[in-house]
């Protein structure tokens, strides 16, 4: 069983002490970005949505969540997260993901040279769901340049990013609570994320990504 989420403060009390459970997204100029090797980067901005507990009860909700199994050497085993895909085109659960997603095209759209076009939603029961390392490169990611942007709902999750193929020590980002993390240049294909299985309480979480069109 999943533990309950614990509300950040920011959503507790709003930005602006007022105690509104409103979700309002803030501004995208305030993003920090790291330079990583090999032409990568990594765009930071915490926060970013405001309400986002909210957000993240109405999904956790209303999403068609379904659980998956994939082959794993010799066996099949079950993927340790909940899923949902929305393709280009296909309505969103809530208004404010498409926001999300609009803001980040017009902002990004100069370096990235096109629009954010599918989302996709995983959710993170409690310590015991994760990710394994891995590059989103079942697409144009494996050759081109693209972008990846997260934006994490719920309790707070390290995650890690390292070097493709070794070579440098792996970097750890918290997120949650409405935090935006934007992965970019080369770093689907030399880099690989993940999000570690936690040994302690944890609360669930919900990541919602955005991803231009041919890139999973």
């Amino acid at each position: 069983m999943a533990a309950p989420l614990q509300a950040s403060l920011f959503d507790e009390l709003g930005l602006d002490g007022s105690g509104s459970d409103a979700t309002e997204l803030g501004s995208l100029a305030t993003l920090r970005r790291t330079e990583l090797s090999h032409g990568a980067r990594v765009d930071l901005r915490p926060g970013w949505l405001t309400g986002s507990d909210t957000l993240f009860a109405r999904l956790a909700e209303e999403v068609p969540w379904r659980a998956e199994r994939r082959p794993m050497y010799d066996r099949v085993v079950a993927v340790p997260r909940l899923l949902h895909h929305y393709g280009e085109h296909a309505p969103l659960p809530d208004p404010i993901l498409a926001q999300a997603r609009d803001a980040l095209s017009e902002h990004y759209f100069p370096e990235l040279g096109e629009p954010f076009a599918t989302t996709g939603l995983c959710y993170y029961r409690d310590g015991r769901d994760s990710v394994a390392w891995h590059g989103d490169t079942l697409g144009r990611g494996a050759t081109e340049d693209t972008m990846v942007a997260i934006l994490s709902l719920g309790a707070a999750r390290p995650l890690l990013l390292r070097p493709r193929g070794g070579g440098g020590p792996s970097l750890r980002f918290p997120a949650g609570h409405g935090d935006l993390l934007v992965m970019g240049g080369t770093c689907q294909r030399t880099w690989e994320h993940a999000v570690p299985k936690s040994r302690t309480a944890t609360g669930p979480r919900i990541s919602v990504q955005f991803r231009p069109r041919s890139v999973r």
